[in-house]
């Protein structure tokens, strides 16, 4: 339920050559070892690949797609309004062992600035931030509960049937912030038609223009990232990372090539860059991401501090 702050850079060790070349259309879909796992086309909707798709599953820091849309679909929501960040927000991340924006206490971000802190690093203090500031009631233990109650009620408006959260930010006080894969890839195609979503989840990095100390947030989601630290994966637009103790690894993605758009889910997945990569390959008719020269090993540095 937690994501650290972890280095992009990423071991490439010795093992066999993930590659898929043929389309989609002509060869079996290559095996993955996701717990959960499902694509769609990102227009259609149409289901294109599914592993137990359908079985409820802790979800880590992927939670915080589910936040960024309650905030940006909020009504009359002004994304210049300005946040006072409190030291709670901080004494949080430190006391959960969280992901941090690395937020000062008393600077005042916009909330589009708090939303790239948000998803980029995976901030769970602009987490606590957003839920503090768009929820209800007199106090911020109030307003962060009303702020999960809805977060609850957009995934029942969404059909979201069998997801719950207790969390804003993926932390699970009970245990109880669930999701399928089926559910979290409908959750994303519905984001990704926000510009302002779309545009926070493919950047690179971003200036936190004085509102934390990293000068820069960089994107933890290494489908995004140049090489060496990343992959660069020919299309990638987004979307999430999440890793936790009990969720696993977690990646969301979303890929487009040629006029064609593929969104993916894999929960608890070690190779969950080479299976998203395999993936994207083999639903657009490509062999692009073999470039990267992926590898089946375990070589993905497992963060110090987790989301």
């Amino acid at each position: 339920m937690r994501r650290g702050r972890a280095a992009l850079a990423v071991t490439i060790a010795t093992g066999a050559l993930l590659t898929v070349s043929a389309p989609a259309q002509a060869a079996a879909a290559p095996p993955v070892t996701a717990a959960g796992a499902f694509m769609v086309d990102g227009t259609t909707g149409a289901e294109l690949f599914s592993k137990d798709a359908d079985t409820k599953r802790q979800m880590a820091s992927t939670t915080k797609i589910m936040t960024m849309i309650v905030v940006t679909t909020s009504p009359g929501v002004d994304l210049t309004k300005k946040v006072t960040i409190q030291q709670e927000y901080l004494d949080y991340v430190v006391r959960e062992g969280a992901s941090s924006a690395h937020l000062k206490a008393g600077a005042t971000p916009t909330v589009r600035q708090l939303l790239y802190g948000l998803m980029l690093p995976s901030g769970c203090d602009a987490a606590y931030a957003l839920a503090d500031t768009f929820g209800s009631g007199a106090t911020t233990q109030a307003r962060t509960a009303d702020f999960i109650a809805k977060m609850n009620a957009k995934a029942k408006a969404l059909g979201m049937t069998n997801t719950v959260y207790d969390s804003f930010d993926g932390i699970s006080p009970t245990g109880n912030n669930l999701t399928t894969p089926r559910d979290l890839a409908k959750l994303t195609k519905y984001a990704m038609t926000g510009t302002t979503f779309k545009s926070v989840v493919k950047t690179v990095e971003y200036s936190s223009g004085g509102t934390s100390t990293d000068a820069t947030w960089k994107n933890s989601n290494l489908l995004v990232q140049p090489r060496p630290t990343g992959y660069e994966f020919p299309g990638a637009i987004g979307v999430k990372t999440g890793t936790g103790t009990a969720a696993g690894k977690c990646l969301v993605f979303s890929v487009t090539r040629n006029g064609k758009t593929v969104i993916g889910v894999l929960l608890n997945d070690e190779e969950r860059y080479a299976d998203s990569m395999a993936l994207s390959d083999w639903a657009l008719g490509s062999a692009a991401g073999s470039k990267a020269a992926v590898q089946r090993s375990n070589t993905e540095p497992i963060p110090d501090i987790l989301d």
